[in-house]
């Protein structure tokens, strides 16, 4: 199993370009499902995750194709794919694809929707909390499916003539089922009316989509979601929007660890509460015309409390690295995790660099030292990997980085990105 290592110490100096979202890269490419027309997508980053995702897509009948660089474009730039539903030849998602990756069971709204029946087995992923399926669930059956679980699996049909449109409430917010539901919603008859649903920028990348599709959707970026239903879409050409985590993730490095990184193709106004921390922090935040420069000059890090929300609030999805920055700052800082009830899985591992870090409840306490230790540390999911990854860019001597599979699926060339910027880091295989 290939793992990460790297020597503390240097400033990151240099240029990084920000890959696309794969949160919103995932939920575009299950897009592909609702339609029997070609679905183009540009952008779309190349993470364990995609790939994935193309297996299961592909064992629904979907035919995909990666297309090569284009006369002109820019370097860094992301994948171009093509996603075609010509026929969709199997309505089942099976357990050994589906718990794999969580997200892969958003299938179940396209399936749903154009097909009217759906066997999708319950999700795994990253074991940072149960993430139930209820919310899922109670939308779909308020669009008029029937629902039953068998065997680990969800069996979802529509009744004759498909999906009707509703007005349902989500009792808590949720990107997932906003995410399915939404999808699932373009396809049925009459109106829905989403409320309470997410905000975040991958949720309005991909309702631009389907309103490039075809689909009626207005109320974008608010909590409130109105879908004319219609006949069928058709296929259109989508671009994925920059990743937002991976941009705050390549933030907290350049302030962990001092220098100067431009941060090119950032959107700022997807990051605004973490930029506003990160600005707390004592990290100087500079909107260019072609992205983000983050400076740190010599000054120490300042202590910053934070409570991660949905958005607009601070991402759940920077907790881990925002916790690695604290563990330097000159002062005791608090963060209190709301969205997942286990989510703090990499303190252990953060201790390991002497870290000074106590739990209670759902608040982390973080007393930053001046010093932290290269150490052997083993990812524990996706967010909290690259977190040890940036307490090893501050750390003195070496930290080696097991079990990166984790960093695969969400952070695309994560160390030739460090090390074109200055950082000693490099993969080991095996």
């Amino acid at each position: 199993m290939d793992r990460i290592r790297l020597v503390g110490g240097n400033e990151l100096n240099g240029e990084i370009v920000i890959s696309g979202a794969k949160n919103a890269a995932l939920p575009l490419m299950i897009a592909s499902l609702l339609t029997d027309e070609p679905l183009v997508l540009t952008n779309v980053p190349r993470l364990a995750d995609v790939k994935q995702l193309e297996r299961i897509l592909e064992n629904h009948g979907v035919d995909i194709a990666v297309h090569g660089r284009r006369r002109g474009e820019a370097e860094g730039v992301g994948q171009r794919m093509t996603f075609h539903a010509a026929d969709i030849v199997d309505t089942t998602a099976p357990y050994d694809l589906v718990s794999k990756m969580r997200a892969s069971f958003w299938v179940i709204g396209p399936l749903l929707a154009r097909e009217h029946n759906a066997r999708v087995s319950l999700p795994g992923g990253c074991a940072i909390g149960t993430r139930p399926v209820d919310l899922f669930l109670y939308g779909l059956k308020e669009l008029g499916a029937e629902i039953d679980i068998d065997e680990g699996y969800v069996v979802a049909r529509a009744p004759k003539g498909g999906l009707t449109g509703a007005h349902i409430t989500f009792p808590k917010v949720s990107v997932g089922a906003t995410h399915t539901v939404m999808m699932a919603a373009t396809l049925a008859r009459g109106v829905t009316v989403l409320e309470n649903v997410a905000m975040e920028p991958e949720i309005t990348n991909v309702a631009e989509a389907l309103n490039a599709m075809g689909a009626r959707i207005s109320g974008l970026g608010t909590r409130t979601l109105t879908i004319e239903g219609v006949d069928r879409l058709h296929g259109a050409t989508v671009e994925v929007i920059p990743d937002r985590i991976e941009t705050g993730t390549f933030a907290m490095a350049t302030a962990m660890t001092g220098g100067d990184v431009l941060l090119r193709g950032a959107q700022p106004t997807h990051l605004e509460a973490a930029l506003e921390v990160l600005g707390q922090s004592g990290v100087e935040i500079t909107q260019e015309q072609d992205g983000l420069r983050i400076r740190r000059n010599g000054n120490g890090i300042l202590p910053v409390d934070i409570e991660t929300n949905p958005f607009p609030g601070f991402p759940t999805d920077l907790q881990a690295q925002f916790m690695a920055l604290m563990t330097k700052a000159n002062g005791t800082s608090h963060i209190r995790e709301t969205i997942f009830e286990n989510r703090y899985m990499h303190v252990a591992e953060l201790s390991r660099f002497g870290a000074d870090i106590s739990v209670d409840g759902q608040v982390a306490t973080v007393t930053g030292k001046p010093t932290l230790k290269g150490a052997q540390v083993m990812a524990t999911d996706l967010r909290a990997s690259v977190s040890l990854v940036i307490a090893g860019l501050a750390a003195q001597g070496e930290t080696v980085v097991n079990r990166i599979y984790h960093l695969d699926r969400g952070f695309e060339r994560l160390e030739e990105k460090l090390s074109r910027c200055g950082a000693e880091i490099e993969r080991l295989a095996g």
